[in-house]
């Protein structure tokens, strides 16, 4: 890993300050029903058509909790290292939205059901620990509509009841760019575990960023004030990069942070005040009176445990172990658990080496040149294995290997049928390529003479003009040996 000094600081008029971030990200559970209900999670129904009677605090409606849920939490807990309580509490969070039914959420504060855990960040200046103070299972809310008509406003609450998973971590990091980092090595771990699908755009992945700044050196957090509901890691850089600039123009002007929560404007890149921030005594936390205490067997903990996979650190350090691979590529190829799929399908039938260049460099660049998911790759892992495997058994060149990738993007077809029914196979055979070398040879004395003399650098020249002739399928290899022999 690059050495590079961590540097992330706001210089204002009255010296240099340190930003100080603690996200609470919302993680919707992975699950086919609701928190307290049988209802629907699938995205992108018709409003209001996946709703129980629970869901719609229907008087006299009782919730009864999803144990699929509690056990996709407990899972997100062991995958972050935490301290899964064998006794937990559900409490009623108490306050007004129009697409909160109830008047109050069902969430967990003073008895959680997942404790202390950690992640763990590869930054290009070096490992960084992140800690997690708690996970919390809750349900969501429904969702205000405000852009239908000019006048009223409207409620769906397909997605009250929703399990969410309150991921709080301690205020640990430090800069926009962790934020990137700690926020992308969460959802991979939760995306592997198969506890949340991590899709930021239909608001599976949220977070609330709370934001304090304080001068180098000084060991007192400053006032925090807390981004809400924020969807896009971009948007939680930006946010965080303005916020952070607020207050520090605001303390050296000599005022105080107002404690708030603020809602961040992707138009003006701006944050503004939404409302002043509460404190938990506002929310009248009580155990809720329709929900026993959740009490878990250490069994289950175990029998969780070891059906964990394997996870991205886990991974990752077999990779350097058993393919010989750097840090950077694995991390890379572990990044996400559908790109290390797609290299162990890769490697099973060709070099572990080649398999991650293809994959790292001409897979990925045609997969962000059209905004494309490797899921969503246009060339299949058993393709890209066979145009590898090609290579290395000296049946096509590489140049020859980029050509029929370039076909292999609009038909995905086996690379071995491009290269039958194009003519495209390597020449290899030592008798046909020294007939083309001395063909060159013949036609460039003058150049001949000039290498002779010590120009060593048109090798390449006589090289590049073979390959030429064989319209790029000679045998890069067999040339390069021919020609040291005739060079002589």
């Amino acid at each position: 890993m690059a050495e590079k000094k961590f540097d992330y600081f706001i210089n204002g008029e009255k010296g240099k300050w340190e930003v100080i971030i603690g996200l609470e990200v919302h993680a919707q559970v992975l699950s086919k029903s609701k928190l307290f209900s049988s209802s629907s999670t699938k995205f992108g129904a018709e409003p209001n058509t996946q709703v129980s009677l629970v869901d719609s605090a229907f008087p006299g409606m009782l919730p009864v909790i999803n144990q699929f849920c509690v056990e996709q939490s407990i899972k997100t807990g062991l995958g972050l290292k935490a301290k899964i309580n064998l006794n937990s509490v559900f409490d009623r969070k108490n306050y007004f939205y129009a697409d909160l039914p109830q008047g109050y959420q069902i969430s967990q504060y003073k008895k959680p059901l997942v404790g202390e855990g950690e992640v763990i960040l590869d930054m290009p200046y070096g490992t960084k620990k992140v800690g997690i103070e708690r996970l919390h299972l809750e349900q969501d809310a429904g969702k205000s509509i405000h852009d239908i008509d000019p006048d009223n406003s409207f409620v769906d609450l397909n997605r009250s009841g929703v399990a969410l998973m309150e991921i709080v971590s301690k205020p640990d990091l430090r800069s926009p760019e962790e934020v990137n980092f700690y926020v992308k090595k969460l959802r991979s771990i939760m995306r592997y575990l198969g506890t949340c699908d991590g899709n930021m755009q239909e608001g599976s992945l949220r977070a609330d960023v709370n934001v304090s700044v304080r001068k180098v050196g000084d060991s007192q957090f400053g006032t925090r004030c807390e981004i809400k509901n924020v969807n896009s890691i971009k948007f939680m850089q930006m946010a965080i990069e303005y916020e952070a600039k607020r207050q520090v123009e605001i303390l050296e002007s000599g005022k105080k942070i107002d404690q708030e929560t603020r809602l961040f404007d992707v138009k003006k890149n701006t944050t503004r005040s939404m409302r002043s921030k509460e404190e938990a005594h506002d929310y009248r936390y009580f155990p809720d009176p329709d929900l026993l205490p959740l009490k878990l067997n250490k069994d289950l903990i175990d029998k969780l445990k070891k059906e964990l996979p394997e996870l991205p650190d886990q991974k990752k350090d077999r990779f350097i172990k058993d393919h010989n691979l750097s840090p950077y590529e694995a991390n890379i190829l572990v990044s996400e658990k559908e790109i290390s799929d797609y290299y162990e399908e890769m490697i099973k039938e060709c070099d572990k080496k080649l398999a991650t260049n293809w994959i790292t460099v001409e897979l990925f660049a045609v997969l962000n040149k059209n905004n494309l998911s490797i899921s969503q790759s246009p060339i299949s892992a058993k393709n890209l294995s066979s145009l590898v495997k090609m290579i290395t058994l000296g049946k096509i060149s590489g140049k020859i290997a980029k050509d029929v990738f370039e076909k292999m993007q609009v038909s995905d077809k086996d690379p071995k049928q491009i290269v039958e029914e194009e003519g495209l196979v390597q020449q290899s055979d030592p008798k046909e390529l020294e007939k083309i070398v001395l063909e060159v040879l013949s036609k460039n004395q003058d150049k001949v003479i000039q290498y002779q003399s010590g120009k060593v650098k048109l090798f390449g020249y006589f090289v590049g003009e073979v390959m030429k002739v064989s319209k790029g399928k000679a045998n890069p290899n067999l040339v390069n040996d021919i020609l040291k022999i005739k060079l002589k």
